[in-house]
């Protein structure tokens, strides 16, 4: 419901709707992840195998999770759409984005039991292409992805064009999701061959790291080099705009139980569009930095500068945003 002025003030929406429809096979895929997520950190303290410089069931543990958190933010956004009044029939748009999510939940479960079966095996998942059969496995996994991306191409359509009431969570949601999309794109600048590669083929095409070898020093459990670029983090800052975004809103939406001007969805929406722009200038900071090969925790000077820039630049939107919207407010 979105907010509205009545006689006493302000009515404050939250950010769910009244009865959330949560899409079912994506919240099963989140529960079968969070069982894999245990397995694996069993794994983890009984397994001492390494593989690329990490242990060996470090990858099914983070993927395990970051399906998981995918699976239920995606069920919560179909949820959103609008439903028909009879069980037995629902409108159009909510019936593609049904199956959009079903599919999406069907390929994420492939690529799942590919990695954790090559941990099983001691093998790496990612980018071997050593043998016909490992090669297979890796092309099943990239049309899996790929298949994952299109089918919340849809979802996000329907998104943008639905009422989805609240103007500032409308904005959160739609611009989080198509950030998501973008975000995880660039997990295909991870799949081409690296010049060490091509001049020495070791069954191996494609890297996470951009200026070394997979497999050096890394920061703990989520593996991002500390010598070089790394390509996942800005798909890792991407996807989970998908989460930030509305989260952002969400804290917004609380604040403006104790702040007055907060409490205006208009005042909200401004902070939103400024957090947006940051978030997109964030992304296009660390996909630089990845590309140059320099490391997330040794940036230079130039990196820096326009970090500081940014926030800078934020802080300064953010203020005149709630003065115009405080002005606004008193004409």
């Amino acid at each position: 419901m979105a907010s509205s002025r009545t006689e006493t003030g302000p009515v404050r929406s939250t950010i769910l709707p009244p009865a959330i429809r949560w899409h079912r096979p994506l919240l099963w895929l989140a529960a079968a992840m969070a069982v894999v997520a245990v397995a694996a950190l069993v794994g983890l303290a009984v397994d001492p195998r390494t593989l690329t410089g990490a242990p060996l069931w470090a990858k099914p543990l983070k993927f395990a999770i970051s399906v998981g958190i995918y699976a239920v933010t995606l069920s919560w956004l179909i949820g959103l759409l609008p439903a028909a009044s009879s069980r037995r029939r629902r409108p159009a748009p909510h019936r593609l984005a049904w199956w959009a999510g079903t599919i999406a939940a069907v390929f994420l479960v492939v690529e799942m039991v590919i990695i954790v079966g090559a941990a099983v095996a001691g093998l790496t998942s990612h980018f071997n292409v050593s043998t016909a059969f490992n090669a297979a496995l890796w092309s099943v996994m990239a049309a899996s992805i790929v298949t994952v991306w299109v089918a919340a191409v849809p979802i996000a359509i329907l998104l943008l064009r639905t009422d989805l009431g609240d103007p500032a969570r409308a904005l959160a949601i739609r611009s989080g999701l198509l950030i998501a999309l973008v975000g995880m794109g660039l997990a295909f600048l991870m799949t081409g061959p690296t010049a060490a590669q091509l001049d020495a083929y070791q069954g191996i095409v494609g890297a996470h790291t951009v200026g070394v070898a997979d497999g050096g020093p890394s920061l703990p459990l989520v593996g991002w080099s500390t010598v070089a670029g790394d390509l996942r983090i800005p798909h890792f800052v991407g996807m989970h705009a998908l989460q930030v975004l509305p989260l952002a809103a969400l804290l917004l939406e609380v604040l403006g139980r104790r702040i007055t001007l907060l409490a205006h969805p208009l005042a909200r929406r401004g902070i939103l569009r400024v957090l947006v722009v940051l978030y997109l200038g964030v992304l296009a900071l660390v996909t630089g930095q990845a590309l140059a090969g320099q490391s997330i925790v040794q940036p230079n000077a130039p990196v820096l500068a326009i970090a500081a820039a940014l926030s800078g630049a934020t802080a300064a939107a953010v203020a005149v945003t709630l003065r115009r919207e405080s002005r606004r407010l008193r004409a």
